[in-house]
């Protein structure tokens, strides 16, 4: 099974644009789709998905206090070094506040709090209505901090899913960055493609990232969004490409109908064959090439 994850070093760079583009490309009877980036995900604008699973997803416990067994002592409030204990006419928890660690469930001389499951989010299993593909993807809750679980078991779902139906690739459109969301997406995967941009903080974010993927030993290539908007920019990301031996698999030149694609909810290679949709079209070639 082979999986190709779209990341890059910060967002913004047009990875989800490039993903959206491979799920097409690719041969979509043997394809899954899975959107890693579940803070704030974007693929499905694209793909347009229709659930047909909905899975909890519990990334950790929060306090809970019962109001019918607290005296009111304010030793939990006090002790509580996140602030997440608050008192009205009773005790309560914010759990938005709290991290669950367990000092005001043993501090209460009553027992009156306890660590229950708390939900993180959702993951969920869909097909595309645009190009009859399963995606997996999730969303979670706001404030929450397991994203990398989460990603975790869409990633897990994304490679049941596969083998379940013979398919043959999944395409990862990975988390931006390069925290904990970033590693889960590239974990054990076969290829990790790099997008980029001829940008000061595209440069610095590419180097971040691509020391990232070389200490999980991946193989990978990089890909310069909207190279010729700053050509010398994009000179100096070629040199350092060279340098560190990496290689450049294509380069996306700007093209205003990916922003027209966007607005119609299209991947760019069903929109266009313009400049980008080719350059596109040639960057799925060379992964065609290296990976089937």
């Amino acid at each position: 099974m082979i999986q190709i994850a779209v990341v890059s070093g910060k967002g913004g760079t047009g990875k989800t644009t490039l993903s959206a583009s491979l799920a097409f490309l690719f041969d979509r009877e043997k394809t899954v789709v899975s959107d890693c980036d579940v803070d704030a995900p974007n693929l499905h604008l694209i793909l347009d998905p229709e659930v047909k699973e909905t899975h909890e997803y519990i990334g950790g416990k929060k306090a809970k206090i019962d109001v019918d067994k607290c005296v009111m002592c304010d030793i939990c409030r006090q002790i509580c070094r996140f602030d997440a204990i608050y008192v009205t006419d009773y005790y309560y928890v914010d759990k938005y506040a709290c991290e669950g660690c367990n000092a005001c469930v043993v501090a209460c001389p009553v027992n009156a709090i306890e660590l229950v499951d708390e939900k993180s989010g959702e993951y969920f299993a869909s097909i595309s209505r645009r190009t009859g593909e399963p995606m997996i993807h999730a969303l979670l809750e706001p404030g929450e901090e397991t994203s990398g679980g989460l990603i975790a078991e869409v990633r897990k779902l994304a490679i049941a899913t596969a083998k379940e139906e013979k398919r043959e690739v999944i395409i990862i459109d990975g988390a931006p960055g390069i925290g904990c969301p970033a590693s889960s997406s590239i974990t054990g995967v076969t290829y990790v493609v790099i997008v980029t941009e001829p940008t000061m903080s595209g440069l610095h974010d590419l180097k971040r990232i691509v020391e990232l993927t070389r200490q999980f030993r991946r193989d990978f290539g990089v890909v310069i969004n909207k190279f010729d908007i700053n050509e010398e920019k994009s000179r100096e990301i070629e040199r350092y490409c060279q340098k560190e031996g990496i290689e450049i698999i294509g380069k996306i030149p700007f093209d205003t109908d990916v922003v027209k694609s966007n607005v119609y909810g299209k991947a760019v290679v069903e929109f266009s064959s313009g400049p980008a949709s080719q350059a596109i079209k040639d960057i799925f070639e060379k992964l065609k090439s290296k990976l089937l």
